[in-house]
């Protein structure tokens, strides 16, 4: 597991306390940046070279939210053996195709910038690596804006639908699960989130069935809406 961050939060009002706002605790692909469509098509693209023909709406059902060693142990149990170029193949593929086409997921920016000037403190924790997480919010302009506050499934013994990663990260911001909203967009995120004890807003993109989220505090369809749905729910 990666080593740990830990963001100095000495000069930060919001770190902590009785009367902080929530800790509002974002995911990553999906929910800051737009990627999901990109990847589901390398996806299925790599899926059929291997003889697994499937469909971008099984492969979001499958792997959405999850991480990438969750989505190669499964590949080698439908596939029947060890892919040992899968990662390789797949993490140049998907890069090559983030660097033509990835932006960050439409209102986000605004909806950052409008909850923190409103005083509640933001952080990242994903089931990528810091590696990708280091490459796809680079791309949109977001690394700078998060660093020190980003945390991935790599550091945590369970990923998502666990809780692990989402616990670690409030420890790691000194926050309480109490003291948390998470904003997902998979029900593997959504399960994490209420497995932590903590406030979830999900976020339903044109790629994903709004029930899906029925155990989410709130959903929205446009992030637009985030910070009146963070503000109702906590």
């Amino acid at each position: 597991m990666d080593r740990a961050l830990s963001p100095d939060t000495s000069d930060n009002p919001d770190a902590a306390g009785s009367g902080a706002k929530p800790l509002v605790i974002f995911d990553c692909d999906g929910v800051l940046v737009d990627s999901e469509v990109l990847t589901t098509k390398v996806e299925v693209a790599l899926l059929a070279e291997y003889g697994w023909n499937t469909t971008p709406a099984e492969v979001i059902e499958l792997f959405l939210g999850r991480s990438d060693s969750y989505m190669l142990a499964e590949v080698e149990r439908r596939v029947g053996h060890k892919l040992p170029d899968w990662l390789e193949r797949y993490n140049n593929e998907r890069n090559k195709a983030f660097r033509d086409e990835l932006t960050t997921v439409e209102g986000v920016v605004d909806a950052i910038d409008h909850l923190e000037s409103a005083g509640f403190t933001t952080c990242v924790a994903s089931s990528g690596t810091h590696e990708k997480m280091r490459f796809t919010l680079g791309l949109t302009g977001l690394w700078d804006r998060f660093e020190g506050r980003i945390f991935s499934a790599t550091q945590v013994e369970h990923g998502k639908p666990a809780p692990d990663l989402f616990l670690f990260a409030a420890a790691q911001m000194g926050r309480t699960p109490s003291g948390c909203v998470v904003v997902e967009d998979s029900p593997a995120g959504v399960a994490a989130a209420r497995a932590a004890a903590m406030t979830c807003v999900a976020y339903a993109s044109e790629y994903v069935d709004p029930a899906v989220f029925a155990d989410a505090s709130a959903v929205i369809t446009s992030m637009s809406d985030l910070p009146a749905a963070i503000e109702a729910a906590t």
